[in-house]
């Protein structure tokens, strides 16, 4: 188990304020919760930005009657293959599919894949969601 370091926080009272609605909005029960959350959520940032090994999240939304889009979406992912570690297609209704993408690599390739993906003719609605592999948090 990880060693607690304890330390105290001084901020404004509108910043509390709006601290304290954020952690009741996101459903926090604590700070110390809060603050780690949003400590991570910028190590993740620095992670990307930085070229590390990072992990991420592709969601794309699609007719899959649109002529030649399931081929070609899927000739984009044979070229990235060595990023891809699974994928999800689920049928939203007749016409709509969403498929997920999982990666891992360099930021710059994960990006290129999600861009290629998400500008692909066709595509409804795409999405990168950054993440991370875990390595640099700690």
């Amino acid at each position: 188990m990880p060693q607690i370091k304890r330390f105290g926080v001084s901020l404004e009272k509108e910043l509390s304020e709006k601290f304290e609605a954020l952690m009741v909005r996101k459903g926090y029960k604590n700070r110390s919760e809060a603050i780690r959350d949003l400590i991570r959520g910028d190590l993740v940032k620095k992670e990307w930005a930085r070229g590390r090994e990072v992990a991420g999240v592709v969601t794309l939304v699609y007719d899959h009657h649109k002529r030649e889009l399931v081929s070609h979406l899927t000739d984009i992912q044979h070229e990235f293959h060595h990023l891809i570690i699974s994928t999800q297609h689920i049928h939203l209704d007749h016409d709509n599919c969403l498929e997920v993408i999982i990666t891992k690599g360099k930021p710059d390739k994960v990006q290129a894949l999600a861009e290629r993906l998400r500008s692909t003719k066709g595509v409804k609605y795409g999405l990168l969601n950054m993440a991370t592999t875990g390595k640099g948090l700690g």
